[in-house]
């Protein structure tokens, strides 16, 4: 049968040409739009995909809102010192005034000590390593008209963004001083899970609190129903190219089960036919999709892993199979001597 899918394929190569360099337009197209909406979401909150799975705590009265959201400190203890590795930490949104007062907006970011975060000292700040390109080093004074004191560049962290803003580390004495608050906003427990409860808090598993941000949920979900929307054209590609396909060789599919060949290598023709198109198409769309991300703008955030290559890749061979397999129940149907005389027609 293997020999028989290949002979097809060489007879009708331009239709097989065709069909594979759609899928590979569609897969290519899939996979970018993949590695934008990746690097987008790291662009968007890299300060929290970059934690570990666990959970975040918020005020009720909060509604989903961090900026809202304001801890009691005896429950804050509480939690932080009772439960491994939690830290309370704030997200505030600001700006920093750099050489000749130029303004620079940032998310002051201060938490209670964990490695987790950076932790800085008094008039200490560092920054999102974004802001080496706006010509800030290691050394230089910032200020900020809420806060009496000047911060002195410390370090730079790498990805670290909220709402695409490069995050500012602060001191927990300086934040207060700023924003004029004493309750943090927000309790993290690393590896916590949703069954830990505490009075007046609502619970987010790291998804779910992504999600609070402002814009990310829209961002996302558009993106991915793209992403899905063209993984189902694929599949749909496949069904109708193999259907019209099969409707014309019903003459040949009656001669061969009128000769004792059965469905089953009827459907495993069609299967090593749409695996051979799939797999060469996908590999060129991979290859093509690596480059792009070696070559992509410094400035444009586009982020294609390997893991989510490689679990696209997976779904469109798994599509294609479904729609293949669809497109071949007439096959079954298909009754010999009917079949070679229809084919006669």
């Amino acid at each position: 049968m293997m020999n028989l899918a290949f002979k097809e394929m060489k007879k009708n190569k331009v239709r097989f040409l065709i069909l594979g360099s759609i899928v590979f337009l569609v897969s290519f197209l899939t996979f970018i739009i993949s590695g934008l909406a990746n690097g987008l979401s790291q662009d968007n909150a890299g300060l929290i995909r970059d934690l570990p799975e666990g959970q975040f705590y918020m005020t009720e009265a909060a509604e989903e809102t961090n900026n809202l959201s304001k801890i009691d400190n005896s429950i804050q203890n509480e939690i932080v010192n009772k439960q491994k590795d939690a830290v309370a930490f704030s997200v505030q949104m600001g700006f920093l005034n750099g050489k000749d007062d130029k303004q620079q907006s940032v998310a002051f970011v201060t938490s209670s000590y964990s490695k987790l975060f950076e932790n800085v000292k008094h008039d200490e700040i560092i920054l999102d390593s974004s802001l080496m390109d706006k010509g800030i080093k290691v050394g230089d004074t910032l200020t900020n008209d809420h806060f009496s004191g000047k911060f002195i560049v410390k370090g730079f962290a790498d990805h670290k963004k909220y709402s695409h803003v490069p995050v500012a580390y602060i001191n927990k004495e300086d934040y207060k001083e700023i924003y004029r608050v004493e309750e943090m906003q927000v309790v993290f427990i690393p590896g916590g899970d949703s069954s830990q409860a505490f009075t007046g808090l609502q619970s987010f598993s790291k998804h779910d609190f992504l999600n609070t941000i402002s814009s990310y949920k829209a961002e996302q979900m558009s993106l991915n129903m793209i992403i899905w929307f063209l993984v189902a054209i694929s599949g749909m590609l496949f069904a109708i190219f193999f259907y019209m396909m099969n409707i014309q060789k019903i003459g040949l599919y009656g001669i061969l089960k009128a000769i004792g060949v059965k469905t089953g290598k009827l459907f495993k023709m069609m299967w090593t036919q749409m695996i051979f198109i799939t797999v060469i198409s996908l590999a060129m769309s991979i290859a093509l999709s690596q480059v792009f991300n070696i070559i992509a703008p410094e400035g444009m955030p586009f982020q294609l892993t390997g893991e989510t290559t490689a679990q696209l890749s997976i779904v469109f061979l798994v599509i294609g199979f479904i729609g293949a397999s669809l497109s071949g129940i007439q096959i079954k149907k298909i009754e010999p001597l009917q079949a070679i005389q229809q084919g006669e027609v």
